[in-house]
């Protein structure tokens, strides 16, 4: 009897060593680490803007404009005057709107005084002389600076060597003209005397469309 006794004894404390030895000590678990989300669903960081994007002036209503609203159009600025030699363009200018709007060209008319005082007039005044004389209907802007203390910050951009080196330089005179391509990098800078139905500047417009026109 004394044997049995032991033996049970021996075998109830090797069944409770076993129980204690099956358990997992608290604090240990190791959470399942998250599954890796797929890499299409990752938020990809958006595209800066581009430097011409971000500059909003007035039109010519007195109304605010960005220019980001253009994005995706090949734009042609110019600074505009009504009493110059080369107001005539404005009938050019025209015609290319005319012609390569629907490819998309944009052609934004910025008025300007700073030269001969030869845009003197109110906006209002600037607006009906436009429509009138050359029935305008590409974008124009209310009366901005593009030279001197007082420059703009777009014709700032435009003429520094700094934010725009391949096309800087001061502004010379009325009817300058500036290219910028669908992506809104300035791809191209004309005088006055290059007239906007031009071979040269026709051209040019044509490649930052992205396509010969038919």
């Amino acid at each position: 009897m004394k044997r049995a006794g032991m033996y049970l004894l021996a075998v109830s404390l090797a069944m409770v060593s076993v129980s204690c030895d099956s358990e997992t000590p608290q604090g240990s678990q190791q959470a399942t680490p998250p599954a890796n989300p797929p890499a299409g669903n990752q938020a990809e960081a958006p595209a800066p803007a581009k430097p011409l994007y971000t500059f909003e002036l007035n039109d010519i209503e007195g109304e605010p404009a960005k220019l980001e609203q253009y994005n995706g159009k090949a734009l042609l600025l110019v600074n505009v005057a009504s009493k110059c030699g080369y107001t005539r363009q404005y009938a050019g200018l025209q015609a290319l709107y005319t012609k390569y709007q629907d490819a998309g060209l944009i052609v934004l008319g910025f008025p300007a005084n700073n030269f001969g005082a030869q845009e003197p007039g109110t906006n209002e005044e600037i607006k009906n002389f436009c429509s009138t004389t050359f029935n305008v209907t590409f974008p124009m802007f209310a009366k901005i600076s593009v030279k001197g203390d007082d420059i703009h910050p777009l014709y700032a951009f435009l003429t520094s060597a700094e934010s725009n080196p391949d096309f800087a330089g001061p502004i010379k005179w009325n009817f300058n003209k500036f290219l910028a391509d669908r992506k809104g990098n300035v791809v191209g800078r004309y005088d006055s005397k290059v007239e906007p139905m031009s071979e040269e500047l026709v051209a040019d417009i044509e490649k930052a469309l992205g396509s010969a026109s038919s």
